[in-house]
């Protein structure tokens, strides 16, 4: 591809998975001769499986101890992240670049009481007056200052003060669609010329049984042993095995990367995100149209990197989508090998894309039924298609 001053390049990635911390058991696992082994916990959960948060040193990254007390483990794992990618751009720390650095993150919720969560739920089984008692509970129960840790802004402020990352600051909400949407507007100044250098990210503790409620709620969870993600004929249509993850890269101008001689991984040459209704046939005209836009077409040398939920049918129209539309291009499914991280969900896609595209290597199969890789991946596409709205396509270029 031809380089232009404002193309937008990958030059820090911060990551926490099941896997581990940093970039080092993330290489690993996209370089290895085998299907990587994942991190399953049966039991934290139960009867849900999830992929979990491993072990971390807090002080790493947030050295001040107010600092960690004040934060849920949500918002530690996105300073954290974040930190792990300025680290790895080589920028933290220096004032200059870190003072005009803009920030976009996506955020879910924050902390909710799980004993009053419980109690609403156990009264609710024997009352059919649920709305008042959900009123008489909501006015009695919850304590004022649990709305303030509730801001999903909170991640972004914290960064902010531990980081000293003092640009502009954004922040989105809306599940995987808020990541598709942070990228994006990254991507997208960057590329108009109102940015030089953004850090955007995301991070989601698969652990929270307040969340897990939520899902559950919805009949999108898988339910007892793991399956393999193209193969979750749940019960219900569930399918979902969320998966604990920390994702923020650091997106550079060439230019600006160039200028202070930064390391670039790939160039980011494509995101398209939109919504919409899927029934008749719309997911996949969708999903056709923004692969085009985002200049993919799935020739050979090219790869695809599927956030996909696991929900059995969703997954499966994917899958078919993919399959029919790119027969040359290699497919992967990550969430089949990290679980499903929600808002974090597509910017974990990209960090390990422009992994994989910086080490030249082809990369290992991740689920039963994937094509193998004869040479390494020069392009790689990575979709997001959310749980019930939202669809996202990035499109990674590997350096020469």
């Amino acid at each position: 591809m031809t380089k232009s001053d404002n193309d937008v390049v990958v030059t820090g990635i911060g990551l926490v998975t099941s896997f581990g911390v940093g970039q080092a058991p993330h290489v690993a696992m996209l370089t290895g001769s085998a299907a990587p082994e994942i991190n399953i916990d049966s039991e934290i959960c139960a009867p849900y499986p999830v992929h979990p948060l491993p072990e971390i040193d807090w002080k790493e990254q947030i050295p001040k101890r107010g600092d960690q007390r004040q934060m849920e483990n949500w918002q530690r794992l996105g300073v954290y992240a974040a930190g792990l990618a300025l680290d790895d751009a080589g920028v933290k720390g220096n004032e200059e670049v870190c003072s005009t650095m803009d920030m976009i993150v996506a955020a879910g919720g924050g902390e909710r009481d799980i004993a009053v969560d419980t109690m609403i739920v156990n009264e609710g089984l024997e009352r059919s007056d649920r709305e008042i008692l959900l009123n008489e509970k909501l006015t009695t129960e919850l304590r004022p200052t649990l709305f303030l840790a509730q801001l999903a802004n909170l991640v972004a402020g914290n960064i902010s003060i531990v980081h000293k990352v003092t640009g502009s600051s954004r922040t989105f909400m809306g599940e995987e669609a808020a990541g598709i949407s942070a990228v994006a507007t990254a991507y997208a100044r960057i590329l108009a010329g109102q940015s030089t250098h953004t850090l955007v990210g995301a991070s989601y503790v698969a652990e929270r049984r307040d969340i897990l409620l939520m899902m559950e709620a919805v009949h999108a969870l898988s339910r007892g042993k793991w399956e393999p993600l193209w193969d979750r004929a749940a019960e219900d249509d569930g399918g979902m095995v969320m998966g604990s993850a920390g994702a923020f890269l650091v997106l550079e101008s060439r230019a600006y990367a160039e200028a202070r001689g930064a390391h670039i991984y790939a160039t980011l040459s494509g995101v398209e995100g939109d919504r919409g209704k899927r029934d008749d046939g719309r997911l996949e005209k969708r999903l056709g149209r923004l692969f085009a836009d985002a200049g993919f077409e799935g020739g050979k040398g090219e790869a695809v990197f599927s956030g996909a939920t696991g929900l059995s049918e969703l997954t499966k129209r994917e899958a078919d989508f993919l399959k029919g539309a790119f027969p040359d291009a290699p497919l992967r499914g990550y969430t089949g090998i990290t679980g499903h991280a929600m808002e974090a969900n597509f910017p974990l896609g990209i960090a390990l894309g422009a992994l994989a595209l910086d080490s030249k290597t082809p990369v290992p199969v991740f689920n039963e039924g994937e094509e193998q890789m004869t040479a390494p991946a020069q392009k790689i596409a990575v979709t997001n298609v959310g749980l019930q709205r939202g669809e996202g396509v990035a499109v990674l270029a590997g350096e020469n």
